[in-house]
């Protein structure tokens, strides 16, 4: 697997993808693929986030967990899907909560390219996963990779906002909290633990810290 990033988050991430637990990431994945195991998303994809969003527009990460495993769902960025993709469970319900929460009429697909395009970070602790095994690609290095992406991203001077969903992104809530960043934390979207996600409000407070710093608020339409 090439771990080519777009150029911005190349430079921020180049000493990270040099260390020797990449190379040991690199063969697992090598070894899942010669054991004829089905790996999502598609290799091409695995670095979508940050080609959608470079470094330098980030305003807002959404944290994930792992990639969805079903069959032609993943395409890199976190909750989201391509259009003609039935919404998973877990979207369905983070559509429910932006209905209640700013108003937007529940979407017709799942595709949320158009928020990583404003400057949403749609990344997954773990970036890849077995077919049909969530988790499954747990403790191979991804979250060591990602961990890197959120201490460079803590260093920024401008206020981001920080969403965690779910056990494994709250995991990773210690690198931000007491920064000068927002971060607003819920249970997973899941339907296991929904009602509990329920309420958060987490899009209108994100815009609300936004405007507070003069920053332009994300459209939460999705597009």
């Amino acid at each position: 697997m090439s771990m080519k990033l777009e150029k911005s988050w190349h430079e921020k991430l180049q000493n990270e993808i040099s260390k020797p637990y990449i190379q040991d990431l690199k063969n697992f994945l090598e070894e899942e693929k010669k054991a004829g195991k089905t790996i999502y998303p598609p290799e091409p994809l695995v670095f979508n986030a940050f080609l959608q969003t470079p470094f330098e527009k980030v305003k807002v990460v959404i944290l994930g967990q792992d990639p969805y495993h079903g069959p032609g769902q993943a395409h890199g960025l976190s909750f989201s899907v391509l259009p003609g993709v039935t919404p998973p469970p877990s979207l369905k319900n983070i559509y429910k909560e932006l209905e209640n929460d700013v108003g937007i009429p529940r979407p017709t697909h799942g595709c949320l390219i158009s928020w990583a395009q404003q400057g949403v970070l749609l990344l997954n602790a773990t970036l890849t996963v077995r077919a049909g095994e969530p988790r499954s690609h747990y403790g191979k290095g991804w979250e060591r990779f990602t961990d890197a992406v959120i201490d460079v991203l803590t260093q920024r001077q401008d206020p981001l906002v920080f969403l965690l969903w779910g056990k494994s992104a709250q995991e990773k809530g210690h690198r931000v909290l007491g920064t000068h960043h927002a971060v607003f934390e819920s249970a997973h979207p899941s339907p296991y633990s929904a009602d509990r996600f329920f309420g958060c409000r987490h899009f209108s407070k994100t815009n609300e810290f936004l405007k507070k710093k003069g920053k332009e608020p994300i459209n939460w339409a999705v597009g």
